[in-house]
């Protein structure tokens, strides 16, 4: 006859104080294999696992502690130890195998059973499940190197362990969410979940499949009580493990991966990494799409967590090309893995970009990032232009504005941090990496740079931004164009231009003219002024011949105020009518600047006027035949001015080598023109610099007009004074020690011996062994040394600092100028407020003028002296009849001038 119900729990306490497990074991057994099975549904718990199964949990932590008290004399030879803990573990495997019991025995009613009426089941198993997966986790640590004499019960303890908790699983599957589950309930369900994700961190590599089934039951009960638990749930926990997880499959299977690669490719497919990698990048997978429907589910607790899901796509995208750090794996390897990591980052980013706290974790101005996570940061800008369509205005308004207001989260428009993201790439755009190009039709796809990838998908968010958009875009623009980096100006450029022309034509005017009027006010020579230039010239080519008109209009070449403008533009982009139009008028006005210039004595304090004109008549020269009537009108001005250069003076003065260098980049178009004797001169200048140290840029305007010389027939009579200096010149600079430079010289001379008549320059020039190995070399295209992939790449990641420092530092000496230039000018205005203006200061002394003007004189009648005397030593030439004259004309300005200033004595 069975016991009444009422004294199960007087026969188990009985026994559990009682010295033998094995007798605990068989109380346990027979409450779950004679009691248990009389008791309906709603009696188990209140009649047997509330007082049982509180009592089993006891019992499990008491065995073990004894374990771990008695584990230490644990040996072969200890065999009263060995037996103990054998023992032990089987009592273990015997209360998993009571607790199956219960499970199997609820799940046997028909009628899915109510949450209260199991409620102690659930958290006493959970418990011993958590104990019994960390034991088997930590057994090589607890058993110190005596696993193997316990080896057969501990995989039977997890087994039975394994078994369990699938049970308990299938339990809970039953059952049923109610709407007026009671707070009780709830907690129950709560602490379930959150039991399960502890187990999950241990059993993360114990079992493949048993990790996966948990991860799928946490997931699922969590949306099955949606509502009932949504506000309770640890999201960050959740999320976090999720993340750590996928991380973890995911670098297993780069490890695997590159494992495989290593070994070769001949039986792949049949060995063992193989397999283990294909259930790897399943499980990776399984983790992804799971975050993803987890986001989806319950995006709205999750505000916490957007940052830590910007460095998950960050740290997942590292890995992949083209990324700098990524491994080289065999397309085979690299497409599974491409399926199971990073297609589900698209899914991932579509669910987190209407998320405003994401938004503010990717657009953070003030977010460190490392180097090589910065190009996935650009192409995760990228990615988030090109979701917008599948997205509603709001969350493109959020990702487009940036922050308004003081209380805001600081965050960046878009525009703008791609800008920004695209300028850290330095070193990726240098290799360059390649990503895969715009499929067009009838064409196979190809690989494109970062620049053309992020450029063709900025222009195509262009193309379809709404109006209200487009002045943060404007702003963005002319930001990047006015940053140091010229690559990503030029970025910014391209884009420019492609709203320029998609818009209206009233609208590329009005754009190009606030470029010309910035260029305009850009005082001096500055990389913003650069990069101006190139937005300018390049936005001409594209207005209608009307609003080319109109810009000539709004800033006439005629005045000299103006030719900043001018003197960047290509004439060629102009109609027919506009460009004959501003050609006479810089014409005109350099003719005009250089005659008063001469006029008034050459005065060097006048020459940046000058200069400036020159530069402007630069565009003309590169725009017109020599044969041409403005082509000549050039040639006249270039010849007076060759004329008037003093060699000495152009050793210490920085406007005269500014000229110096126009005229040799004019020179070069026309120098089939000149005068032998004006190249002699020119040669005499070049020389004259070139023995001391100067600018680069005037080395290469140098180089570039020695180069054209090639094309020029020296006349026999000349030869004599032009050849020494020519290959002089050449020696020189092809020994020179400036990287830039002799790769210059080396152009330089390969053109002017390709195309030149007089071969003896090209052996004179060629004086000493080394430069002649040098050219050699260079002709027949020989690479002496080549760095490998690796080296370069180390080479490009040191420079990538040093290149940023130096754009660090343009910048702030910019801000520098721009805020002591705002000071002084609200200094002048204070001033003009209360004073008067005073008389304008001269700008030198009476006694530096007369020896400078002196030594001019000097130097330009002792260059035209030594012209004279080369034509007496050589074949003579008729001298140019208004020579005599002009001499004349000088003798008696001289005389006048000393008459009129008497010396004083």
């Amino acid at each position: 006859m069975a016991l009444p119900l009422n004294s199960l729990n007087c026969v188990y306490s009985m026994h559990y104080k009682t010295e033998s497990w094995e007798e605990h074991i068989h109380v346990l057994k027979v409450i779950t294999d004679m009691f248990l099975p009389h008791l309906s549904l709603s009696e188990l718990e209140d009649e047997c696992f509330s007082k049982v199964l509180p009592k089993v949990g006891k019992m499990f932590n008491t065995l073990m502690e004894e374990i771990t008290n008695q584990v230490g004399g644990l040996s072969i030879q200890n065999t009263e130890i060995h037996s103990f803990l054998r023992n032990i573990l089987q009592v273990m495997v015997q209360v998993l195998e009571v607790l199956s019991g219960c499970v199997r025995h609820v799940c046997s009613f028909e009628e899915a059973p109510a949450l209260d009426s199991i409620r102690s089941l659930p958290s006493c198993i959970l418990k011993v499940l958590r104990n019994t997966f960390h034991h088997c986790k930590e057994s090589g640590e607890v058993y110190c190197g005596r696993l193997s004499l316990v080896g057969d019960l501990l995989q039977g303890l997890f087994k039975e362990a394994y078994s369990l908790q699938k049970g308990l699983m299938e339990l809970m599957d039953r059952i049923s969410p109610e709407n007026t589950a009671s707070e009780d309930d709830v907690s129950d369900i709560i602490t379930v979940i959150h039991s399960l994700l502890d187990i999950c961190s241990v059993i993360s590599n114990l079992d493949i499949a048993l990790h996966a089934n948990t991860w799928k039951f946490i997931i699922k009960q969590c949306v099955k009580y949606g509502s009932l638990v949504e506000e309770r749930l640890r999201h960050g926990d959740i999320t976090s493990c999720l993340c750590d997880d996928l991380l973890a499959s995911f670098h297993s299977c780069l490890e695997l991966a590159e494992q495989i690669s290593q070994a070769g490719s001949q039986q792949v497919a049949h060995s063992p990494e193989y397999k283990l990698f294909q259930k790897t990048t399943k499980m990776c997978r399984f983790f992804a799409n799971t975050l993803v429907h987890y986001i989806k589910e319950f995006k709205a607790f999750l505000s916490k967590s957007c940052g830590r899901f910007h460095q998950l796509y960050l740290q997942i995208v590292s890995k992949f090309p083209p990324s700098l750090c990524s491994p080289v794996l065999p397309s085979p390897l690299s497409e599974e893995l491409n399926g199971a990591a990073l297609v589900p980052m698209d899914a991932l980013l579509s669910q987190l970009l209407p998320l405003r706290p994401f938004v503010e974790s990717v657009l953070n101005p003030s977010q460190q990032l490392s180097p090589e996570t910065e190009l996935p940061h650009c192409l995760l800008l990228v990615s988030v232009m090109g979701q917008f369509p599948s997205h509603p205005e709001e969350a493109l308004q959020l990702w487009c504005d940036g922050s308004h207001f003081p209380e805001d989260t600081p965050r960046l428009p878009l525009f703008r941090a791609l800008f920004q993201s695209f300028r850290r790439c330095c070193t990726e755009r240098r290799v360059p990496v390649l990503l895969p190009g715009v499929m067009m039709k009838g064409q196979a796809q190809g690989n494109v740079t970062l620049h053309h990838h992020v450029c063709v998908m900025l222009c195509a968010r262009v193309a379809s931004l709404p109006p209200e958009h487009f002045p943060v875009l404007e702003r963005s623009l002319l930001e990047a164009v006015l940053q140091p980096d010229t690559q990503t100006a030029l970025l910014a450029t391209d884009v420019w231009c492609f709203m320029a022309r998609y818009g209206t034509a009233e609208l590329c005017l009005h754009h190009g003219l606030l470029t010309a009027q910035l260029v305009k006010s850009c005082g001096g020579e500055c990389y913003q002024l650069s990069h101006l230039s190139l937005l300018l010239r390049r936005m001409v080519f594209l207005m209608t011949p009307e609003h080319q008109m109109e810009l000539v209009e709004r800033f006439p070449p005629s005045q000299d105020d103006n030719l900043p403008v001018w003197c960047h533009i290509l004439l060629r982009a102009l109609s027919h009518d506009a460009r004959q139009r501003v050609e006479a008028d810089i014409i005109t006005l350099t003719d005009t600047t250089v005659t008063n210039w001469q006029k008034a004595g050459c005065k060097l304090g006048q020459l940046d006027k000058v200069n400036k004109a020159l530069l402007s008549l630069l565009m003309v020269v590169r725009g017109v035949s020599p044969e041409a009537e403005c082509g000549s009108s050039a040639l006249t001005i270039i010849s007076q001015l060759w004329v008037a250069m003093c060699p000495r003076q152009v050793q210490s003065h920085p406007s005269i080598q500014c000229t110096l260098k126009l005229l040799l980049s004019m020179s070069a178009i026309l120098v089939k023109s000149f005068d032998p004797q004006v190249i002699c001169q020119a040669l005499v200048c070049v020389g004259a610099m070139v023995s001391e140290k100067c600018p680069d840029d005037l080395l290469l305007a140098a180089l570039e007009f020695l180069a054209s010389l090639g094309k020029v027939f020296i006349p026999h009579d000349s030869q004599s004074q032009v050849f020494p200096r020519l290959s002089a010149l050449f020696g020189v600079l092809l020994a020179e020690r400036s990287w830039l430079i002799n790769q210059h010289a080396l152009e330089a001379f390969a053109h002017f011996a390709e195309v030149t008549n007089h071969e003896e320059v090209i052996s004179q020039s060629l004086s000493s062994e080394d430069t002649k190995n040098k050219v050699v070399n260079f002709l027949s295209k020989t690479i002496n040394a080549q760095e490998t992939a690796e080296t370069r790449l180390e080479r490009l990641r040191l420079e990538m600092p040093v290149l940023e420092r130096h754009n660090i530092i343009l910048e702030t000496n910019e801000e520098t100028a721009a805020e002591v230039s705002a000071a002084s000018a609200d200094d002048d205005q204070s001033t003009a407020d209360t004073e008067p203006c005073p008389k304008r200061a001269r700008q030198e002394t009476s006694v530096e003028e007369y020896s400078r003007y002196l030594q001019t004189a000097e130097s330009s009648l002792r260059a035209l002296q030594t012209l004279v005397e080369g034509c007496a030593t050589d074949t003579p030439v008729p001298t140019p009849h208004w020579v005599t004259s002009r001499l004349q004309e000088l003798q008696t300005l001289i005389t006048h001038i000393s008459t009129a200033n008497p010396p004083n004595h």
